[in-house]
């Protein structure tokens, strides 16, 4: 872990944030619990016990793996529906299929991102690679669910299939942090995922001791999520690690920094950094829709149980 990197991080463009800006405290930092998706893989619920005006508009992330499969252990999930919201699935390692009820889909591994706009409605499975079943193997990634507003959460399904290749590579100041934009932009760089809510993903591996400062668009909140090793955030230092969310307080620029010793299994700081406009409506969310009303809700299940969100394509 992980796939896509650099073969030399000081010749990217470095990031810098502007003087005199205002660092953001941390106001909260949360461990996720483990449980269980799909037909049985193992996740970490990364949001469990953060409160929903910290995360709009993000509704939910789970850190699937990271698991060494034996051979015939690979898991996926079965056929099911969504709508009102976004899914962002992220694979560090490993590879899973995707397919859904309008035509899209694909393959993701090793850095790539599939992201899915179930709008109106749609059914979709995504499920490990037959080869991957037979032999097992490491298995790590992530998946995100971005709200839409209500004005948004009945348009078209939409598939983007975001290449590991295409995201942005860029620096820390030090040349210490390999930064990965996958969406949204920072000091004027862009990541390739085109987003309805407006939204910055981050992947960025800090090596040992190193420090990565961002600037960050004060009207966005601020998220930072470990996948591996440990630091700490903000510049009073608070420490996180590996399976824990932090929460950051108003300001325009973000700080993470590595501890100087990292665990053996992983030789850098491993983090997601999330930031987002807030949508500030009303969020209903249950299973796998997420609306505005209750009425919605009742609504979406009717139309999923009636097939209005789809059929099951043939194999």
């Amino acid at each position: 872990m992980p796939a896509v990197t650099a073969t030399n991080p000081l010749a990217l463009p470095r990031v810098t944030a502007p003087a005199g800006g205002a660092p953001r405290p941390v106001v909260h930092v949360a461990t996720a619990p483990s449980g269980f998706e799909g037909e049985g893989f193992p996740v970490r619920r990364a949001f469990a016990g953060i409160p929903y005006r910290h995360l709009d508009p993000f509704i939910m992330m789970d850190q699937m793996g990271e698991v060494d499969y034996a051979a015939g252990e690979p898991k996926g999930t079965p056929w099911h529906p969504h709508r009102g919201f976004e899914t962002v699935t992220y694979i560090i390692d490993g590879t899973f299929i995707h397919r859904d009820s309008h035509g899209g889909g694909g393959v993701i591994t090793d850095g790539d991102t599939q992201w899915m706009t179930a709008g109106s409605g749609l059914l979709h499975i995504e499920t490990p690679p037959e080869d991957l079943v037979i032999s097992g193997g490491l298995f790590h990634g992530l998946q995100l669910w971005v709200n839409l507003p209500a004005a948004d959460k009945m348009i078209a399904p939409k598939y983007q299939d975001i290449r590991g290749g295409s995201v942005r590579l860029l620096a820390s100041e030090d040349g210490g942090a390999l930064v990965r934009l996958i969406a949204g932009d920072v000091a004027g760089h862009a990541g390739p995922g085109a987003t309805h809510t407006p939204i910055t993903m981050i992947h960025a591996s800090l090596s040992p001791g190193a420090q990565l400062t961002l600037p960050w668009r004060p009207d966005f909140n601020a998220l930072a999520y470990g996948l591996a090793g440990h630091g700490s955030a903000g510049t009073e230092g608070r420490p996180f690690r590996m399976g824990q969310a932090v929460v950051f307080g108003e300001g325009d620029t973000l700080v993470v920094r590595a501890d100087a010793a990292q665990e053996t299994r992983t030789e850098n700081f491993e983090v997601v950094l999330l930031g987002g406009l807030p949508i500030r409506e009303p969020m209903m969310h249950y299973g796998p829709f997420v609306m505005n009303t209750h009425a919605e809700l009742a609504q979406a299940f009717e139309d999923f149980q009636a097939g209005r969100l789809g059929t099951i394509p043939a194999a």
